[in-house]
C-alpha cells in the first residue's frame, strides 16, 4: 500500500503545495520522497505512477465538498466540536465556501474527481484530512501548545516533527526552516494511514454522506 499526504493550496499557489509519498511496511509508514510546488497535473502524475506499484490512499487537507447554500458541512461543525474538546482553536475550521477557502475547495473538488477517472484503472481510496487535528488528537494535552502555534513558530514545528517520526513513520528526512506545509502533508498521510488500514483507527471520523459530500473526513 502506498499512502499520500497532499497538503493543498489555491489553484495559482503550486508554491505551497506539498505532497509527501510513504509505503506501508507492517505497522511502520516508510517515507518515499515529497514534492513541493506541485501543480494538478503533476499530483495526478505522482498518484498514477504509484498506482501501477500497489493500491494508494490519498489524503488531502482540502474540503472535498461544500454545503448546499454555503457555510459549515456537518462534518465541520462535528470536528470543530470534537478539537474544541482537545483544547485547540476553533478557527482552523473554516466553512468551504467561505471567500479564502472557496478557491482551494475549487481546486480539492476538482482534483478529486480527476483522480476518480485514474481509480477506474487503479485501486485508489480518497479522504479528507485535517493534519492539525491528526496531530492535535495524538499529542498529550501537556504538549498541546506546539500544535497550536506549529505553523508560525520554527521551534514547535521542529517539537513535533520529532513527535510524528516516533508515531511509526520511519527514514523521514531532517526538517530545517520548511514551512508548515512540509509537515501537514505527513500528517495528512499518518490521518489516511489510520484511515484505511484495519490495524488502526481514525481519532475521529465523518462518514461520506454521496452524493453530494462523497468522501469520508476524517483526522
Amino acid at each position: 500500500m502506498r499512502i499520500i499526504g497532499i497538503d493543498l493550496s489555491g489553484p495559482s499557489n503550486h508554491k505551497d503545495t506539498v505532497l509527501a509519498i510513504f509505503e506501508k511496511q507492517d505497522r511502520h509508514l516508510k517515507f518515499v520522497k515529497w514534492i513541493s510546488n506541485v501543480s494538478d497535473q503533476q499530483i495526478l502524475k505522482v498518484i498514477t505512477e504509484q498506482s501501477r506499484l500497489d493500491e494508494v490512499v490519498v489524503g488531502i487537507d482540502a474540503p472535498l465538498s461544500y454545503e448546499d447554500g454555503g457555510g459549515d458541512r456537518q462534518g465541520d461543525r462535528e470536528l470543530r466540536k470534537f478539537i474544541v474538546g482537545l483544547g485547540m482553536k476553533p478557527g482552523s475550521i473554516m466553512p468551504p465556501t467561505l471567500n479564502k477557502m472557496v478557491y482551494l475547495t475549487l481546486r480539492g473538488i476538482k482534483l478529486t474527481r480527476e483522480i476518480e477517472d485514474i481509480h477506474a484503472q487503479y485501486p485508489i481510496s480518497i479522504v479528507e484530512v485535517h493534519p492539525g487535528a491528526v496531530i492535535g488528537s495524538r499529542l498529550s494535552k501537556c504538549d498541546l501548545g506546539y500544535v497550536l502555534s506549529y505553523k508560525q513558530d520554527l521551534p514547535a514545528r521542529m517539537y513535533i516533527w520529532n513527535w510524528i517520526s516516533k508515531q511509526n513513520l520511519i527514514e523521514l528526512p531532517v526538517l530545517f526552516e520548511e514551512p508548515s506545509h512540509w509537515l501537514d502533508a505527513c500528517a495528512a498521510a499518518l490521518g489516511a494511514w489510520h484511515w484505511k488500514d484495519p490495524l488502526f483507527k481514525p481519532s475521529w471520523l465523518y462518514p461520506a454522506n454521496p452524493p453530494l459530500h462523497p468522501y469520508d473526513y476524517c483526522c
